[in-house]
């Protein structure tokens, strides 16, 4: 399963939809989630792919990680996780 198809997962699973019913441009609040579920899926992704985001992601022009729409998330935990192999 590739990243992206785990992230969108762990994201459908907080909205409480299917996974085919998210799409990458799809922001959070699009998806129904609100600051609260979205610390549940910073801690779900943390999880899932033993890493750590920022904890200023909200703010992505301080942080390089940018929880605006499912597609910088995406970007945001591959960047991590390709930091991690290194």
């Amino acid at each position: 399963m590739s990243v992206t198809d785990r992230v969108i997962r762990i994201i459908a699973e907080q909205a409480m939809i299917e996974p085919s019913d998210v799409a990458l441009t799809d922001t959070m609040q699009d998806l129904g989630i609100d600051s609260m579920g979205l610390v549940e899926c910073i801690f779900a992704l943390e999880e899932e792919f033993d890493i750590t985001v920022p904890f200023n992601a909200n703010e992505p022009q301080a942080s390089d990680f940018d929880i605006s729409s499912v597609e910088t998330v995406v970007a945001g935990v591959e960047r991590l996780v390709a930091r991690q192999k290194d």
